[in-house]
């Protein structure tokens, strides 16, 4: 089993619905305990923002200029330095929100989805190509159902791979 820190920072005034540091490490716990491969430590930074930062964030890195429901950010460790650092993530409380609304599922569900989804993202996964994204999307699949979470991917919804989410890594 892995050790997993979450850094969870609020950058928003949003009074109840967001997850605690318990369901972050939980989920991010399930997508570790598929890949025993890594270091059982591991740290990262959930970050819950509003509309506003999120747009920003999308809008530097991405040349997009709309919000988004997650931005992953892997950590590039030198090589000579351990550390268990995997990144950064960086949810849009509006944009979750508004999406389970729009799929019919619970907040908590979705905000599941987007963590698994964003740190499948600083593991190295991708869904640029249909492979990438068919393979991920499964892994999704089967880590959400150990949680007790339905396919997200089972109700109308836009296509992931149009959505704004993205590896930040320079070789991506």
């Amino acid at each position: 089993m892995s050790e997993v820190t979450v850094d969870r920072q609020v950058a928003l005034d949003a009074g109840e619905g967001l997850p605690d540091e318990a369901e972050l490490e939980t989920w991010v716990a399930a997508v570790l305990a598929c890949h025993t491969d890594i270091a059982p430590v591991a740290e990262l930074t959930v970050r819950l923002v509003d509309a506003e930062e999120s747009r920003a964030l999308n809008r530097d890195y991405r040349d997009r200029d709309t919000p988004t429901n997650v931005l992953s950010f892997p950590f590039e460790c030198p090589s000579e330095i351990d550390l268990p650092l995997l990144g950064d993530l960086v949810i849009c409380h509006p944009v979750v929100l508004a999406e389970a609304r729009d799929q019919d599922k619970t907040a908590r569900d979705h905000y599941a989805h987007m963590v698994v989804h964003g740190t499948l993202h600083l593991l190295g996964y991708d869904h640029l190509e249909d492979d990438e994204a068919e393979a991920m999307e499964a892994l999704e699949r089967a880590i959400l159902a150990g949680l007790g979470i339905a396919d997200p991917y089972a109700t109308p919804s836009p296509s992931h791979r149009d959505s704004d989410t993205e590896d930040k890594r320079a070789d991506a």
